[in-house]
């Protein structure tokens, strides 16, 4: 799980601009409308997939007039949104997963296809690439002073935590998809409240690119993180050390 850890090292780095910042709110209040309708309720204590999505709103410190919006748009409109699912390969034959919420099908399956072609990729049939991801649950938890490490890193592996990594100022739990829900209570229990919290499409077999080709490659990823109906972007591109040494410096 190791490159998986330093992916997400680079995105907390480059997640901290404006524009990003109004990307993952945008996000988070999609799952929100959505967790309203589809989840049971606008009660979180009645509504566990609501309940997971205001947690993690309030872990990327989304204001709270901003969580109610959701909330209420999901009361009046929330099934106007709909998922759907992208699959293909980017330069050098490393894929991609995407995940949209939308309420116009056309204008994604047009706006994801013209990616995928202008970055010199392809777009793959549903399924085509299954084989290559795992679901697995990862949970970022801010690292405080006060923290008994030792003992909350038994206790996360007693409640089903597969990995653990401390990378800096946050740890990192990897936990299979079964146990997603336990290590959500086990942390409720604790009064431990993670930055985020979600199901993840995790690569079993990384694939390695030259720098340059990995960063023509991770352009075409950050266009498909800005456009308005994506929701989340996998690959399997593995982070190399001269590609790490390269991101560090920009």
């Amino acid at each position: 799980m190791s490159g998986h850890s330093k992916w997400s090292k680079i995105k907390r780095k480059k997640g901290s601009a404006d524009s990003k910042r109004s990307k993952i709110f945008s996000r988070i209040s999609k799952e929100i409308t959505v967790a309203v309708k589809e989840g049971g309720g606008s009660d979180p204590s009645m509504n566990p997939r609501l309940r997971l999505a205001v947690l993690n709103a309030k872990g990327q410190n989304m204001p709270k007039e901003n969580i109610e919006r959701a909330i209420s748009k999901g009361e009046k409109d929330g099934t106007s949104l709909v998922p759907i699912e992208f699959e293909g390969y980017g330069i050098g034959g490393v894929a991609v997963f995407i995940e949209c919420l939308t309420d116009n099908n056309n204008r994604t399956v047009a706006a994801i296809r013209a990616i995928f072609n202008r970055r010199g990729g392809s777009l793959g049939t549903k399924g085509s690439l299954s084989f290559l991801f795992n679901r697995k649950g990862i949970f970022n938890i801010p690292v405080k002073k006060e923290m008994d490490m030792e003992a909350l890193e038994l206790d996360l592996i007693e409640a089903g935590a597969e990995d653990i990594e401390v990378d800096g100022d946050m740890m990192i739990v990897t936990t299979a998809l079964e146990e997603f829900g336990k290590i959500n209570k086990k942390l409720e229990e604790l009064g431990i409240a993670p930055e985020k919290a979600e199901l993840q499409r995790i690569p079993t077999l990384e694939k390695k690119l030259t720098v340059e080709d990995a960063k023509k490659f991770l352009n075409m990823i950050e266009e498909f993180d800005e456009n308005e109906d994506v929701q989340y972007v996998y690959h399997n591109l593995a982070m190399t050390e001269e590609l790490e040494e390269a991101l560090d410096e920009e």
